[in-house]
């Protein structure tokens, strides 16, 4: 099955517009997982991504005729650049679409090409369907970003490159997943030529396809307003029909990773490199980490031989960072968060300081409250292998209630920007948290949406290059006002939780 594949990675046309990207230790993150790991440069390219090699070998086959009439091709940012440098360099027209939530420097490197850029969607999946109507109103020729054998081929060029680079046979290689492009074309060279490689695909937690069609044992269409949009490289709902017939059979594993473990993956490749990777760009080395978390005895001898990670790209908004770096440290579990009770008494303050002793802290949120007792909200820096377990249980011992909350997305999105503001004591109120795609104008058409109907007591809203509009929001409440409330709230139709018993409101807000 695998060999019409690789003979097509063998005469891939990707060196006109692509380089053989260097394969590096990283000697950092090698010593932290006493492993040998290395990461497989796609972030060199001149795109700055892997997605210029199938781009160019798909368009490169195109007939005369074919080439006159101008591609069209739908992305989240890094294929259409491929596109766009693959059009250029032939002397092709081209027609970009993306989705909404694109970041600008996407936007502005396809247009910088010479390409027409449409803005269409939350995502990939709405700006593919606009970009299939292009193709039938104007009769262009559509590009596929990963569902196609010349894709394919042309990203499988990655697997040959590494199998040529690495000194010896890699244990294994780490492979960031979204259509399937990419892992489909790597695992057919790899798997062919050295089938002990063991192949892992990784994908966001949010948009994980390709584990979903695993289980399932076919294609399966994840909803589209349940995706994974912060590693918007990888935000598909569907895997490719083409690259799940090969990735069904020669994927050895599929890792997820959560948002704060993406960003801790973003501050390793930094650290190793000094390259900002993109959030999707960095996904394969979070999974690495969690697999040899997870396997560190039982595949030792396959670990020691050596384990390769794509860094796929680095096409990254600056105004992303902040949001990068802020949630690094706790998804490296280098940070715990907690909420603290101390007595409201002279002196308390100073015995709780000297309770956490020389700690390193990382944020520390306190206000006088009138009373008997006071919150603290605590950022500590964790030793290496410690746990937030540990500080709690050290806190107690010292006669301190304390909860941990590094995993409570309120208290790190909101709360703790909000220590010290008190409701009314006599008002009932209630708590949501929202989560909406972000563009311009989305929180205007997030108000508006909730009209004026009920009172707000409440409100806090960042945005600083996160995908997503994070919004937490009390509202004051009456007799029954609940249920009309969620009704309301499900016929706008904005993902939201309830967070009324969150501890974190409760310690600080409340």
């Amino acid at each position: 099955m695998l060999e019409p594949y690789v003979k097509k990675i063998l005469s891939s046309r990707v060196y006109d517009v692509s380089i053989e990207s260097p394969l590096t230790e990283a000697r950092r993150l090698s010593t932290r997982l006493s492993a040998p790991v290395h990461f497989k440069r796609e972030d060199l390219q001149p795109v700055f991504s892997f997605k210029c090699r199938g781009a160019y070998n798909k368009i490169a086959q195109l007939t005369a005729e074919e080439r006159a009439r101008g591609v069209v091709a739908a992305s989240a940012g890094n294929h259409a650049q491929g596109v766009a440098l693959a059009a250029q360099k032939l002397g092709i027209r081209a027609i970009i679409v993306m989705g909404r939530n694109t970041p600008s420097i996407k936007i502005d490197a396809v247009k910088s090409f010479g390409a027409r850029v449409v803005l269409h969607g939350d995502g990939f999946d709405e700006a593919n369907g606009y970009a299939q109507k292009l193709v039938q109103e104007e009769g262009m020729v559509f590009v596929p970003p990963f569902d196609d054998i010349y894709t394919i081929a042309g990203q499988g060029t990655v697997g040959m490159e590494i199998l040529n680079q690495f000194h010896g046979v890699p244990g294994a290689i780490f492979v960031p997943v979204g259509g399937g492009g990419l892992a489909a074309g790597v695992a057919a060279y790899v798997k062919y030529l050295q089938p002990d490689v063991k192949m892992i695909g990784v994908e966001a937690e949010g948009s994980a396809c390709l584990d979903a069609a695993l289980k399932a044992g076919r294609r399966v269409r994840l909803p589209l307003d349940t995706l994974d949009l912060f590693a918007d490289g990888v935000s598909v709902s569907q895997i490719g029909k083409e690259n799940f017939k090969v990735l069904r059979r020669y994927i050895d594993g599929v890792v997820t990773a959560n948002t704060d473990e993406i960003c801790a993956a973003v501050k390793d490749v930094f650290d190793d490199t000094r390259v900002l990777a993109e959030p999707s760009g960095a996904l394969a080395i979070a999974g690495l980490k969690k697999w040899v978390a997870a396997n560190g005895k039982r595949q030792r001898s396959r670990i020691e031989r050596g384990l390769v990670a794509v860094v796929s790209g680095a096409n990254v908004n600056f105004d992303r960072l902040r949001h990068i770096s802020e949630r690094a440290e706790i998804g490296e579990q280098r940070e715990a968060v907690l909420g603290v009770t101390i007595p409201e008494r002279p002196g308390s303050f100073l015995k709780f300081c000297r309770t956490l002793g020389k700690r390193t802290v990382t944020e520390f949120n306190y206000r006088f409250a009138p009373g008997v007792e006071a919150q603290v909200y605590l950022g500590v820096q964790l030793g290496d292998g410690e746990q937030p377990g540990a500080i709690v249980a050290a806190l107690g011992d010292g006669g301190y209630r304390a909860i941990d909350m590094s995993g409570n997305e309120a208290a790190k999105l909101h709360v703790r920007f909000m220590v010290g503001g008190r409701a009314d004591s006599e008002e009932t109120e209630l708590l949501y948290r929202f989560e909406f795609p972000e563009r311009p104008g989305a929180l205007l058409k997030f108000l508006g949406g909730l009209g004026s109907r009920f009172n707000i007591s409440l409100f806090h809203y960042r945005n600083h290059g996160s995908a997503w509009g994070r919004v937490l929001v009390g509202f004051h409440s009456e007799p029954g006002a609940q249920a009309a409330l969620d009704a309301h709230l499900k016929q706008i139709g904005y993902r939201h939780w309830v967070e009324s018993e969150n501890p974190a409101y409760r310690l600080f807000l409340r």
